[in-house]
């Protein structure tokens, strides 16, 4: 039953990547957390390493389509893959309340601002 679990969540985090652009915070870190009861630290983490396989294929596509912006994309993930040893290097100091509370202040704040 876990397996399905598993294959359920990565199934609809690439669709939300897919239509999106996103869905590994947004759909991994909670599922792997409350469905799948795993540590928060862990959680954060996974859904990086979830979120790389399904990011290149999407990538393809929106490439293939013609809907991606090379320069501007270049620069952002220079600039993202500093900022993302960063945040990697910072994640084991932060205590687990405060990265699930800062997380739930993000995707609420994310959320207002879809909406809005």
């Amino acid at each position: 039953m876990k397996n399905v679990k598993y294959i359920l969540t990565g199934l609809i985090t690439g669709a939300a990547n897919g239509l999106f652009g996103s869905g590994g915070g947004t759909i991994v870190v909670p599922a792997l957390t409350i469905f799948l009861l795993m540590e928060e630290h862990k959680a954060h983490a996974t859904a990086i390493a979830i979120i790389l396989p399904l990011t290149i294929v999407s990538s393809f596509f929106y490439i293939k389509g013609n809907f991606v912006d090379l320069p501007l994309t270049i620069k952002a993930a220079l600039g993202g893959m500093i900022g993302g040893y960063i945040g990697a290097r910072m994640l084991k100091s932060i205590p687990e309340r405060t990265l699930r509370i800062t997380f739930g202040i993000f995707m609420i704040l994310a959320a207002i601002r879809m909406v809005i």
